[in-house]
C-alpha cells in the first residue's frame, strides 16, 4: 500500500473518531461542566492515558513495529506471529501486577499528580474513587495496542484506525444512560472508560482473527526477540515516561490554579488534537512500518523520499489548522461547548489555551514524521535524549509562565507547544546530520508556497470574523452556521491559493494514491 493511502486510510478514520469524539465533548461539557466532578474525571482519565501512551503507543509500539517487520521480512508470518504471542506475554507479565499495585495505591498516586486536589477533600476522594475504576482500561488498551501492530505490519490499517471511534461511543452512552442512576456524571463517564478498553481490545481480537493472525495465549519465555524487544524499548519508556512527566506536571501545575483549569486545558487539547490526530498519528502509523521494510531492504533513498513526503503531506494540514485555531479558538470553543454547565468563563479560559496549543501544531506534527527515522533504523535512544531536552524546557517555560507572568492556562498550553517546537527541530537537526533526512526541491519549494497559501487564507479569516462578529458571538445554531461558514470559507481560500501557487496538483493525488509494487499488503500465508 502507498504511503499516501495508508496515510489516508489512517487519516479518514481517525477524522471520523474525532468527529464522534466532538459529540463526545459536547456531551461532557454540558453534563460535566468544567467544575470540580469534571476535574476530578479529567484527572483520573490522565492516569491510564499516561502510562497507555508509555507502554502502549509509546515504547513498545515503537519497539515492537520494527522488529516485527524484520520477522516478516526474515522468516515470515508465522516467525513474526511467534514473536508477536511472545510479547504478548511479556506485556501482560508487567502490566496486570502493574495495574493492580496502581488501584490499590490510586490515594497517593492522586496525591502526587494533582497535590492541589488534597485541599478539596471531597473533589480528591471522587478523583481517586474515579480513578480506580478507570485503570483497568490500560492492560485492555495496551493489548488493542500491540494488535493494531500486528496489523498495521501487515498492512491492515482500517480497523487500527476505527478503534478509537469505540471509546467516544462508550463515554457518550455511558453518560447520557447511566448518569441519572448514579451519584453524578463523573462515575457515569468512568464507567464507560472501563467499558470502552474492553471493547477496543475485543474488537481488535476478532480483526486479528479475521486476517488469521491470531493472537493465543502463550507462556512468558525469555528469549532473544524478546530480549531485543526489551533492549529497544527500556530507553523509549524512558523518553516516553520523559515526554509524559510533561503531560502529568500540566495537571500538577493546573491544580495549583482554581477550579476548572483542568477541565479547561483538557477541552482546548481535544480540539487541538483533531488535525494532530487526523494527521499526525496517521503519518506515524503508516510511516514506522513502510520505513522499517525499506531500510531492511536497502532501499535507503526510497526511505528517505518517503519521510519527505510525510512531511510535506504533515505541513499541508497543519500549517492551514494552526493559523485557524489560532483565530477561530474563541468561536469554536463557544458553539461546541457553551452550554448547560460550560459557562462563557469557561469558554474564555478554554479558548486562550487552544490558541496556545495551536502555536505548536505544526511541529507536533513533524515530530510524527520524524521520530520513525530513528525507530525504524532501531535506534530509540537518540529520541529519548532529545525528549530529555525538550523536556527540560518545558518545565523552564512553566516555571516563567506561572510565576512570572499572568499567562495561567495559557502559559502551559504554551510551554508545551514551544518545547514541541524544540523536540521537531533538534530530531531533524539529528538525521540532517546523519544523512538519513535531506529535504529535497519539492518539500522545500512546498513548504514556502504553503506558508503563503496559509498566510492568505488568515487574511480572509481575519475579515470572515470582522464581518460575522455578531452570530459568532452567540453558542446557538445562528453561530454554530456561522462557524461552519467561515471555516468552509477559510478551506476554499487555502484550496484556492493552494492550486493557484502548485501547492498540490489532482493529477499526483490521483498517483499517490494507488497501490506501488513493492509496498502491497501481505496476503494471508504469503511472506512479505
Amino acid at each position: 500500500m502507498s504511503l499516501a493511502r495508508a496515510i489516508a486510510t489512517v487519516g479518514g478514520f481517525t477524522l471520523l473518531s474525532r468527529i464522534v469524539g466532538f459529540v463526545r465533548d459536547i456531551v461532557l461539557s454540558a453534563v460535566l461542566g468544567s467544575g470540580a466532578v469534571a476535574d476530578a474525571f479529567f484527572v483520573a482519565f490522565k492516569l491510564p492515558n499516561f502510562f497507555r501512551r508509555l507502554f502502549a503507543e509509546g515504547a513498545f509500539s515503537a519497539a515492537f513495529v520494527p522488529l516485527f517487520a524484520r520477522e516478516l521480512q526474515g522468516g515470515g508470518r508465522a516467525e513474526a506471529m511467534a514473536f508477536a504471542r511472545q510479547a504478548q506475554a511479556a506485556l501482560l507479565l508487567v502490566l496486570i501486577p502493574f495495574t493492580l499495585a496502581l488501584i490499590l495505591a490510586m490515594p497517593w498516586v492522586m496525591a502526587l499528580l494533582a497535590p492541589g486536589m488534597r485541599d478539596d477533600l471531597p473533589t480528591f476522594a471522587m478523583a481517586v474513587e474515579f480513578g480506580r475504576i478507570t485503570f483497568p482500561y490500560l492492560l485492555f488498551i495496551s493489548l488493542a495496542s500491540l494488535y493494531g501492530g500486528v496489523l498495521n505490519g501487515i498492512d491492515r490499517f482500517a480497523h487500527v484506525a476505527a478503534t478509537p471511534v469505540l471509546l467516544n461511543l462508550a463515554l457518550i452512552a455511558a453518560v447520557l444512560g447511566l448518569t441519572p442512576l448514579l451519584p453524578n456524571a463523573g462515575y457515569a463517564a468512568s464507567i464507560g472508560v472501563a467499558i470502552a478498553g474492553v471493547l477496543q481490545w475485543v474488537w481488535l481480537l476478532v480483526a486479528c482473527a479475521r486476517d488469521e493472525v491470531g493472537m493465543a495465549l502463550v507462556r512468558p519465555r525469555w528469549t532473544p526477540r524478546v530480549a531485543r524487544l526489551v533492549k529497544l524499548a527500556t530507553p523509549v519508556a524512558i523518553g516516553g515516561g520523559v515526554q509524559q512527566i510533561s503531560v502529568v506536571l500540566d495537571v500538577v501545575w493546573a491544580s495549583l490554579l482554581p477550579v476548572g483549569t483542568i477541565s479547561a486545558l483538557y477541552y482546548a487539547d481535544r480540539i487541538a488534537q483533531l488535525p494532530l490526530g487526523v494527521v499526525g498519528i496517521a503519518i506515524g502509523t503508516a510511516l514506522l512500518p513502510l520505513l522499517a521494510r525499506e531500510l531492511r531492504a536497502g532501499n535507503t533513498q526510497s526511505a528517505m523520499t518517503n519521510q519527505n513526503r510525510a512531511l510535506e503531506f504533515g505541513l499541508l494540514f497543519s500549517l492551514p489548522a494552526a493559523v485557524a485555531l489560532w483565530f477561530l479558538a474563541d468561536p469554536i470553543i463557544r458553539v461546541l461547548f457553551e452550554r448547560g454547565r460550560f459557562t462563557s468563563e469557561d469558554t474564555m479560559r478554554t479558548a486562550g489555551a487552544l490558541a496556545a496549543f495551536a502555536v505548536g501544531l505544526p511541529a507536533f506534527v513533524m515530530v510524527k514524521a520524524l521520530a520513525p527515522g530513528f525507530f525504524a533504523r532501531e535506534d530509540t535512544r537518540t529520541p529519548l535524549y532529545i525528549a530529555l531536552a525538550a523536556i527540560s524546557a518545558n518545565i523552564l517555560f512553566n516555571v516563567y509562565f506561572l510565576f512570572a507572568t499572568t499567562l495561567a492556562q495559557v502559559g502551559i498550553a504554551l510551554a508545551s507547544s514551544l518545547s514541541g517546537w524544540l523536540n521537531a527541530a533538534l530530531l531533524a537537526a539529528v538525521l540532517w546530520r546523519r544523512d538519513h533526512l535531506k529535504p529535497d526541491g519539492r518539500l522545500i519549494s512546498r513548504a514556502i508556497r504553503m506558508a503563503g497559501a496559509t498566510t492568505g487564507m488568515g487574511v480572509v479569516l481575519w475579515l470572515g470574523l470582522l464581518w460575522l462578529a455578531k452570530p459568532l458571538s452567540r453558542p446557538d445554531i445562528e453561530g454554530g452556521l456561522a462557524l461552519a461558514g467561515i471555516c468552509a470559507i477559510g478551506a476554499l481560500a487555502y484550496g484556492a491559493l493552494g492550486a493557484v501557487l502548485g501547492v498540490i496538483r489532482i493529477s499526483e493525488l490521483r498517483y499517490v494514491m494507488r497501490r506501488q509494487p513493492g509496498v502491497r499488503s501481505a496476503d494471508p500465508g504469503e511472506q512479505p
